[in-house]
């Protein structure tokens, strides 16, 4: 287990002791990457853990605040069959690892194999991805498009050897926020990735004030990672319907969720809603299409980013409005043709559903 620490005052050893409590009969190794931060601060953050033989501390000092980097080292550093990160506010439920690789018996970690666990906020079932109910049922591979896996946007889970070793399973190097999202393209649409459905869940806690996934930033960075994406080789290597279905998500949580962290009208100056507007052209242009199963409401809010001149103060309205979940502009999509489409409104709305009461 690969935990990137960037501050004393996270909760690391939480973290920590639910992965070696948790994991009774489990060989397991934690890395603490100290990133940016001094070893003696590491491991007074760590406390009587950083003596665990089941511990050990790395340190990474490049002077940018980028979770890629001490992951990446992480994992460079790792040995076992199989690895996983982990955020160091977070925690695993009891017997979570044990769960995960159940999921994984009799698959080889020399292959690429990546096994999805589910997640828990704050205590309740977050519902990504929204796979087919069917694959909550019986095992089976999940499919980048049918099961919507990119939904899930962070690599959580076990990450075999081979999937380590797919091309383009790296997190961005630099990313303020979103790095993964290149790494998980790559795992998602290369990799034989499993739903551990049954297993004790990843647990994310937000009890960080300085949690760096929520911190809002200029576009330029907040959505980098979704924009480098199209010109990465696992970008140019995907099929059609694979780009297609993950640039919807793109603009359902990137560029649409963007909107809503910065609801302050006053936020969005020209140059801003240029960036925002420059970033959604070139998810159209690069995945014709992407938008046709959006809803009524999505499209709204869509012709609101690309013309610059709508108010922001319009633009916040039209984002809360697609939000507003039951309301028939967010459950009819642009176009019948559409209706059955796994991105559409209903069909989506009700695996998120389903994927949340489990």
């Amino acid at each position: 287990m690969v935990i990137a620490l960037h501050s004393a005052d996270r909760q690391v050893g939480r973290a920590v002791r639910s992965v070696l409590d948790g994991s009774p009969g489990v060989d397991v190794r934690v890395s603490v990457v100290a990133h940016n931060l001094a070893l003696k601060d590491a491991r007074a953050a760590l406390g009587d853990l950083a003596d665990d033989s089941r511990v050990r501390v790395l340190e990474l000092a490049d002077g940018i605040p980028s979770p890629s980097g001490p992951f990446t080292l992480g994992l460079d550093a790792a040995t076992a069959p199989w690895t996983a990160i982990m955020g160091s506010d977070d925690t695993l439920a009891p017997g979570a690892l044990a769960g995960w690789l159940a999921a994984a018996d009799g698959l080889d970690p020399q292959t690429p194999v990546v096994v999805v666990p589910p997640l828990r906020l704050a205590g309740r079932r977050v519902p990504t991805p929204p796979v087919r109910p069917v694959r909550r049922l019986r095992p089976g591979g999940l499919d980048l498009v049918r099961d919507r896996l990119s939904y899930r946007s962070a690599p959580l889970g076990l990450l075999s050897r081979g999937a380590l070793a797919l091309p383009g399973a790296r997190l961005l190097p630099g990313a303020f926020v979103g790095g993964d999202v290149p790494m998980v393209t790559a795992l998602w649409s290369q990799a034989e990735v499993r739903y551990a459905a049954a297993a004790p869940a990843y647990e994310i806690h937000e009890d960080a004030g300085d949690r760096v996934t929520y911190d809002p930033r200029p576009l330029a960075q907040q959505l980098a990672s979704v924009d480098a994406l199209w010109d990465l080789p696992v970008g140019q290597q995907l099929t059609a319907t694979q780009r297609r279905a993950v640039a919807t998500k793109v603009l359902r949580i990137h560029v649409f969720g963007a909107i809503l962290t910065r609801a302050d009208p006053t936020w969005w100056t020209p140059a801003e809603r240029e960036e925002l507007a420059r970033v959604t052209r070139r998810v159209l242009a690069e995945a014709p299409g992407c938008a046709d199963p959006l809803s009524v409401a999505d499209h709204a809010l869509l012709a609101a980013i690309l013309d610059v001149s709508v108010p922001a103060d319009r633009m916040i309205e039209l984002a809360r409005a697609r939000r507003r979940h039951g309301h028939p502009r967010t459950l009819l999509p642009s176009s019948w043709r559409h209706a059955l489409h796994p991105e559409a409104p209903l069909r989506f709305m009700a695996a998120s559903l389903i994927a949340s009461r489990r």
